[in-house]
């Protein structure tokens, strides 16, 4: 092969350290190796980028957040232009009972009582929401502190409030709310309280497994030989690790609640009238289907249905964004 072929072929590179040598380079080597450019080694930006990427390759996670924000602006900003009188029971008897949809006035009908059916569905459903996220929250700040502190000090203590735990989940959830509701006088904070206090049992067992774990860690067991106070590391490292765990339950105990409240509506023992949810609107109108009135029936239990798939699928979406071993690389 002549020296001119030589330099078709290969690239020589610069002269080193001056002394005159060449170092002949494949120019297809070059080209592979790609400089500062390309490559495998790619940063996956922060922690938030990170998070939101992975929550919009689920499709219907996305789709199921945007139906959640229409469905929260249809039961709280509704009102504001479609004006219907939800709390005058006097009033609504003024009304046609169980009027078909399209009578005038009515786009949906009215119910059994002369409610209107539309407005009916979004007073129903700020109460169901504001149930199921405020007991969800209480419950998860419960279970949370629970769990931690008995896993992080284990040993006897750990043991004493596990065996609580276990005797309160031996107890079957709709009948201790049944006979709480009975007991106490029913409204909305109560419910709230009451459907809290039989939810936090679960958070609590997953958190104290995943403190269990992080107790060991080397950060943890640092912090201990600084002399860090119990309840600084479970505040500053244990909880923040778990955040995961906590956030996922949070979204799919929103779900529970609503279903809950739903099932506890339904058997007569929800909101008090002239104040409803969902669950009470499907109990009042379960007369209704039989005689042909389906919008009594149907709208109220559409709409616990898909609150709480889109709960679901968010927090599907969520658990892989935020568990860094189910992240798809």
């Amino acid at each position: 092969m002549t020296g001119e072929s030589h330099t078709a072929e290969f690239g020589t590179a610069p002269d080193l350290m001056g002394v005159g040598m060449s170092i002949i380079v494949p120019e297809d080597a070059v080209a592979v190796s790609g400089g500062p450019e390309g490559g495998e080694a790619q940063s996956t930006g922060g922690a938030l980028k990170q998070f939101t990427r992975v929550f919009l390759e689920h499709k219907l996670a996305v789709i199921s957040l945007v139906l959640l924000i229409l469905i929260i602006l249809f039961c709280w900003l509704g009102p504001v232009f479609y004006h219907t009188n939800q709390t005058n029971q006097e009033l609504a008897l003024l009304n046609p009972e169980n009027a078909s949809p399209g009578t005038a006035g009515h786009p949906l009908g009215t119910t059994a009582t002369g409610f209107d059916e539309l407005g009916r569905l979004m007073y129903g459903g700020q109460t169901s929401l504001i149930v199921g996220l405020l007991s969800a929250f209480i419950a998860t700040l419960v279970g949370v502190a629970y769990g931690a502190v008995a896993g992080f000090f284990g040993r006897w203590l750990d043991a004493i409030m596990m065996r609580i735990v276990d005797i309160v989940l031996s107890i079957p959830v709709l009948f201790l709310l049944i006979a709480l509701v009975t007991i106490f006088h029913s409204s909305e904070p109560l419910l709230i309280i009451v459907i809290a206090g039989v939810s936090w049992l679960v958070p609590a067992r997953l958190v104290r497994g995943e403190t269990l774990s992080l107790r060991t860690r080397e950060y943890v067991q640092a912090v201990r030989a600084m002399g860090g106070r119990g309840g600084r590391i479970i505040g500053r490292h244990i909880i923040p690790n778990a955040v995961g765990t906590i956030v996922v339950f949070a979204t799919f105990q929103v779900a529970t609640s609503i279903l809950l409240l739903a099932a506890l509506g339904f058997l007569g023992f929800g909101i008090p009238a002239p104040g409803t949810d969902w669950g009470t609107m499907l109990s009042t109108a379960v007369n209704a289907a039989g005689n042909g009135w389906w919008w009594e029936f149907y709208p109220a239990g559409i709409m616990i249905i898909l609150v709480v798939v889109c709960f679901n699928f968010i927090g599907d979406a969520m658990r892989d964004a935020l568990e860094v071993r189910t992240q798809r690389r």
